[in-house]
């Protein structure tokens, strides 16, 4: 009778630790706004780009720079943000985060001319830089395992949501007339940037950042609210204390801490890693540099043209198709935010992969078809569209939060915010390098012939995860470095070099 009681009592315990946190899952939400704005920026300019062509007489390379140099200052961005939030804080990252964006919008909305366009255009970037790394290393480090990857694969939703509506902001403001229309697209983006960093004074800060920093009563008390039970919160608080190097007996509520706690050291630690944190590196800066390599932004930035190049003409019709990348992509990643901690990272990332393949390679036969054809092919241009439907809602699925929920989780505690912000710096490196040669590359070798190039980096991609990628799911983000580390070193290194545990 006693073992029945005790069995039955742990399940309990068990369903308790593994119910989403109410409080976790506002604060995860709040943090993941400014996901939206970086999204909406991203959506809006692919119809924006339209009529600043018409307005402003730009050629096809001046297209390519205006869509690319966002991201190249994104990666100015996120180099700068890891250290910045180890210095000031996650929670007053994403406020600093909120104000860059919203001058860089109102830039934007201003735009006279191409010159002072570009200027916005680059503050927003460096926006981007810090929101790409500050929301998903926010939302991992104050969920729990169970529900890990769901609070982190919101910053990937909101950015779909934002994509979204800055698509329908383009069928709408689409009417105006172009001066007034385009400048009413970019610059409506500065309301929310403002909203977001007065909202998120409220938002408590990362328990692990204060642990670092050795204001353990105040950990103790963000982590009562973000866990279910005391046991939890308990369990969780002794896990980072020992990351931290603090002795888990520690019952002080502020610690002077002996170790450097803003991130000094960081980079030497990264660039000659023990074996862990090379595998570690090598999986996040892969996951990164794939995820745009098999295509997204060409996907994303460019669908008015992809349509347009199906045989889509009508430019209300090229917008409204648009739209139905921005629903597809955001029903999507919905669904996978509550798949990504049942079925895990890696089957969902090989399913993902595998239907982006397929659908890569139908767009590029339909689109080589059409360029071949003298007439309109109406099999050929309804194949194109749900193959750009279909390939979102592919990568939607899989790699799209899978990237950022995976890269986040698997830095050490000490290395999270640099180790990220690397990983992001690839990451708008390859955005960039995608968004501002698509238009040469399908010129050079064909739209159809581009699509099948992307079609093959899947493939590359897909045995790359197979070999690099071991399974996340339910693990601490304290035991997630010994799993890279396993049948590697030991916790202290031959050369007598300690390793973080996480």
């Amino acid at each position: 009778m006693e073992k029945t009681m005790v069995g039955l009592d742990g399940e309990a315990t068990a369903k308790t630790q593994n119910k989403l946190n109410k409080y976790a899952l506002a604060c995860a939400l709040v943090g993941s706004i400014i996901s939206i704005i970086f999204g909406y920026d991203t959506g809006v300019m692919s119809g924006a780009m339209i009529f600043i062509k018409d307005e402003m007489k730009i050629n096809d390379v001046q297209v390519e720079v205006l869509a690319g140099i966002l991201n190249l200052c994104a990666l100015v961005g996120s180099l700068t943000a890891g250290r910045t939030s180890d210095i000031i804080g996650r929670r007053y990252t994403i406020v600093l985060a909120s104000v860059i964006f919203m001058i860089g919008a109102t830039l934007m909305g201003y735009g006279p001319n191409y010159a002072i366009l570009m200027l916005g255009r680059c503050i927003t970037g460096i926006g981007v830089g810090f929101a790409l790394m500050i929301g998903p290393v926010y939302a991992a480090e104050i969920s729990s395992p169970s529900s890990r990857g769901l609070l982190t694969s919101l910053p990937e939703f909101c950015i779909s949501f934002g994509i979204l509506m800055g698509y329908v902001s383009n069928y709408c403001f689409g009417k105006l007339a172009v001066k007034i229309g385009w400048r009413m697209m970019l610059g409506v983006a500065a309301i929310p940037s403002l909203v977001l960093a007065l909202g998120v004074l409220r938002m408590p800060e990362s328990p692990r950042w204060l642990v670092l920093q050795g204001r353990l009563k105040e950990a103790r008390e963000v982590l009562s609210k973000v866990s279910n039970t005391e046991e939890e919160a308990a369990l969780r608080f002794r896990d980072i204390k020992l990351a931290a190097g603090i002795p888990e007996d520690c019952e002080q509520d502020v610690v002077k801490m002996h170790r450097k706690t803003h991130g000094e050291g960081v980079w030497r630690e990264l660039l000659s890693p023990t074996v862990a944190v090379r595998w570690i590196l090598v999986a996040a800066i892969g996951l990164h540099f794939f995820q745009h390599a098999m295509g997204i932004e060409a996907v994303v930035l460019y669908s008015p043209r992809i349509f347009k190049k199906a045989g889509i003409t009508n430019k209300d019709k090229l917008l409204l198709a648009t739209v139905g990348v921005g629903v597809i992509k955001t029903s999507f990643i919905l669904v996978a935010t509550f798949l990504l901690d049942k079925i895990g990272r890696r089957r969902l990332l090989f399913t993902s992969i595998t239907g982006m393949t397929i659908a890569l390679s139908m767009l590029g036969f339909a689109l080589t078809m059409v360029e071949h054809s003298n007439g309109d092919l109406l099999w050929a241009l309804i194949l194109s569209i749900f193959s750009v439907y279909m390939y979102v809602a592919f990568y939607s699925a899989g790699m799209a939060p899978i990237t950022w929920v995976y890269s986040t989780e698997i830095f050490p505690l000490r290395l999270r915010a640099q180790g990220t912000s690397i990983g992001i710096a690839v990451n708008r490196l390859m955005n960039a390098a995608i968004s501002m040669s698509f238009i040469s590359i399908y010129e050079a070798i064909t739209i159809g012939g581009a699509f099948f190039m992307f079609a093959g980096i899947c493939v590359v991609a897909l045995t790359y995860f197979y070999f690099f990628l071991p399974e996340t799911k339910g693990k601490s983000l304290e035991e997630i470095e010994k799993l890279f580390g396993k049948n590697v070193e030991p916790l202290s290194s031959g050369d007598g070099r300690e390793r973080d545990d996480v």
